[in-house]
Protein backbone atom coordinates (compact mmCIF):
# COMPACT_ATOMS: atom_id res chain seq x y z
CA UNK A 1 0.00 0.00 0.00
CA UNK A 2 1.51 3.73 -1.24
CA UNK A 3 1.27 6.58 1.20
CA UNK A 4 0.19 9.61 -0.17
CA UNK A 5 -0.03 13.33 0.57
CA UNK A 6 -3.60 12.44 1.37
CA UNK A 7 -2.99 9.75 3.75
CA UNK A 8 -0.69 12.04 5.43
CA UNK A 9 -3.42 14.56 5.84
CA UNK A 10 -5.82 12.22 7.28
CA UNK A 11 -3.10 11.17 9.57
CA UNK A 12 -2.30 14.87 10.95
CA UNK A 13 -6.23 15.09 11.14
CA UNK A 14 -6.94 12.00 13.63
CA UNK A 15 -3.68 13.12 15.45
CA UNK A 16 -5.09 16.75 15.92
CA UNK A 17 -8.65 15.83 16.75
CA UNK A 18 -6.81 13.12 19.25
CA UNK A 19 -4.96 16.09 20.85
CA UNK A 20 -8.03 18.92 21.11
CA UNK A 21 -10.17 15.50 22.79
CA UNK A 22 -7.24 14.84 25.32
CA UNK A 23 -7.07 18.84 25.81
CA UNK A 24 -10.62 19.30 26.30
CA UNK A 25 -10.89 15.87 28.51
CA UNK A 26 -8.25 17.24 30.71
CA UNK A 27 -9.54 20.62 31.25
CA UNK A 28 -13.03 19.65 32.25
CA UNK A 29 -11.30 17.20 34.99
CA UNK A 30 -9.49 19.56 36.67
CA UNK A 31 -12.38 22.45 36.25
CA UNK A 32 -14.45 19.68 37.99
CA UNK A 33 -11.97 18.11 40.71
CA UNK A 34 -10.77 22.30 41.68
CA UNK A 35 -14.08 23.96 41.65
CA UNK A 36 -13.36 25.72 45.21
CA UNK A 37 -13.29 29.68 45.09
CA UNK A 38 -10.25 31.45 45.55
CA UNK A 39 -9.26 34.61 45.43
CA UNK A 40 -6.91 36.23 43.76
CA UNK A 41 -5.10 39.56 44.42
CA UNK A 42 -3.67 41.39 41.63
CA UNK A 43 -2.78 44.96 43.23
CA UNK A 44 -4.97 47.14 41.33
CA UNK A 45 -7.79 44.06 41.10
CA UNK A 46 -9.07 41.25 43.58
CA UNK A 47 -11.19 38.80 41.40
CA UNK A 48 -12.58 35.50 42.81
CA UNK A 49 -11.92 32.62 40.22
CA UNK A 50 -12.84 28.91 40.39
CA UNK A 51 -9.25 27.05 41.12
CA UNK A 52 -9.07 24.95 37.89
CA UNK A 53 -9.57 28.19 35.65
CA UNK A 54 -6.98 29.49 37.51
CA UNK A 55 -4.82 26.12 37.41
CA UNK A 56 -5.93 26.33 33.43
CA UNK A 57 -5.23 29.77 33.07
CA UNK A 58 -1.80 29.81 34.54
CA UNK A 59 -0.95 26.91 32.64
CA UNK A 60 -2.02 28.54 29.35
CA UNK A 61 -0.17 31.86 29.77
CA UNK A 62 3.19 29.62 30.92
CA UNK A 63 2.83 27.51 27.62
CA UNK A 64 2.57 30.80 25.07
CA UNK A 65 5.07 32.76 27.30
CA UNK A 66 7.27 30.01 26.89
CA UNK A 67 6.70 29.65 23.23
CA UNK A 68 6.99 33.29 22.44
CA UNK A 69 10.64 33.13 24.22
CA UNK A 70 11.86 29.96 22.46
CA UNK A 71 10.36 31.54 19.04
CA UNK A 72 12.05 34.99 19.89
CA UNK A 73 15.49 33.83 20.92
CA UNK A 74 15.82 30.59 19.18
CA UNK A 75 13.38 30.19 15.42
CA UNK A 76 13.93 34.14 14.89
CA UNK A 77 17.67 34.39 15.09
CA UNK A 78 18.62 31.30 12.93
CA UNK A 79 15.65 32.36 10.37
CA UNK A 80 17.34 36.03 10.39
CA UNK A 81 21.23 33.70 10.12
CA UNK A 82 19.31 31.61 6.98
CA UNK A 83 18.35 34.99 5.57
CA UNK A 84 21.73 36.25 5.64
CA UNK A 85 23.06 33.62 4.78
CA UNK A 86 21.01 33.29 1.92
CA UNK A 87 20.94 36.63 0.69
CA UNK A 88 25.05 36.14 0.68
CA UNK A 89 25.69 32.83 -1.91
CA UNK A 90 25.90 34.01 -5.23
CA UNK A 91 23.07 33.71 -8.00
CA UNK A 92 24.18 30.92 -9.77
CA UNK A 93 22.59 32.21 -12.81
CA UNK A 94 24.42 34.99 -12.96
CA UNK A 95 28.05 33.63 -12.39
CA UNK A 96 27.80 31.66 -15.87
CA UNK A 97 27.78 28.58 -13.88
CA UNK A 98 24.17 26.78 -16.12
CA UNK A 99 25.20 28.04 -19.47
CA UNK A 100 26.50 24.98 -20.86
CA UNK A 101 23.37 23.08 -20.09
CA UNK A 102 21.80 23.10 -23.02
CA UNK A 103 25.27 22.53 -24.67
Amino acid sequence: MESGPGQEFGLYRIIFITVITLAVATGLLVGALNSDMVSVDLLWVQLEWPLGLLVLSALSVGLFLGLGLAWFFTILPLRVQLRKLRNSQPDPASSGMLNNING
